[in-house]
């Protein structure tokens, strides 16, 4: 499901149908009193009932547990206010597939999507300063994890992932935590997956938090069409990257084979 940005302003807070979903609006509200584990406003019934979650502008944090047990959510889409999500804040959302974080955010807390065991890819923005320890532990087929170097991750940040089977560093201990040594070299590893090595420019370009389509057809233009198909150490193409990542809206594959086939035959672009 994607928003533009024009429709922001039209919505409403409240849960109810929206392009055939049902949709929760999300205006900031404590929706959750964790110490005593009681519910606010939506009882356990409503909440399940919640296909997708938008979040208003204006909203500058999400409080802790705010949407954990959400266990038939499957879209996350954050107006680019928020600048905090707080512990535990999406965890044990088990279907939650898809996820496109606030370009603003800055802090992604304790468990804030830990055992969301769908989700497969997330990326972070380059303002995000700080993941806390556990933030995707038990995201069992995440695979994808685009951080900013700069970014400081905790412990045991993609514990119980494929990601962290697909690293090459130490066996992970009991419930997918391990020692500090270890949770240092995944830490590095997971920032330095494509290093500066040219053959993973393409990769970089795909990823990356602001892709620009001219750069990504240059990269092709000097590497060939192929280079979309070419596997990096975990396994995953340029394309399976553009096809992913929640910033590429405007980019496609398509388009760029498109005009680099073109100008191979000398058509204008």
């Amino acid at each position: 499901m994607r928003v533009q940005t024009e429709e922001w302003r039209r919505f409403i807070p409240g849960s109810r149908m929206y392009k055939d979903k049902k949709t929760f609006f999300y205006n900031g509200e404590i929706l959750l009193d964790g110490e005593n584990d009681e519910f606010l406003i939506y009882d356990w019934e409503e909440r399940q009932t919640w296909e997708v979650v938008i979040v208003l502008p204006g909203v500058e944090v999400i409080p802790p547990d705010t949407f954990q047990f959400c266990r038939n959510v499957k879209t996350v889409i954050m107006a680019d206010s928020v600048r905090r999500i707080e512990r535990s804040a999406f965890g044990y959302c088990k279907i939650l597939e898809f996820v496109k974080l606030s370009r603003t955010v800055e802090f992604i807390g304790d468990s804030a999507f830990w055992y969301c065991e769908s989700l497969s890819s997330i990326f972070i923005p380059p303002l995000c300063s700080q993941i806390d320890r556990d933030a995707f532990r038990g995201c069992k087929e995440l695979i994808i994890l685009s951080v900013p170097r700069q970014t400081q991750l905790g412990e045991c940040v993609i514990g119980r992932t494929k990601l962290l089977r697909a690293s090459p560093y130490g066996i992970p201990l009991h419930d997918g935590l391990y020692d500090n040594i270890t949770n240092s070299n995944v830490n590095f590893w997971i920032k330095n997956i494509h290093g500066n090595d040219d053959r993973f420019a393409l990769h970089r370009a795909c990823s990356s938090f602001n892709p620009i389509a001219q750069v990504i057809y240059e990269i092709v233009k000097r590497q060939g069409l192929m280079s979309f198909q070419r596997k990096n150490r975990i396994g995953i193409t340029p394309t399976q990257y553009l096809e992913v990542n929640p910033f590429a809206e405007d980019i496609d594959q398509c388009s760029v084979v498109k005009r680099y086939v073109l100008e191979m035959m000398g058509e204008a672009v």
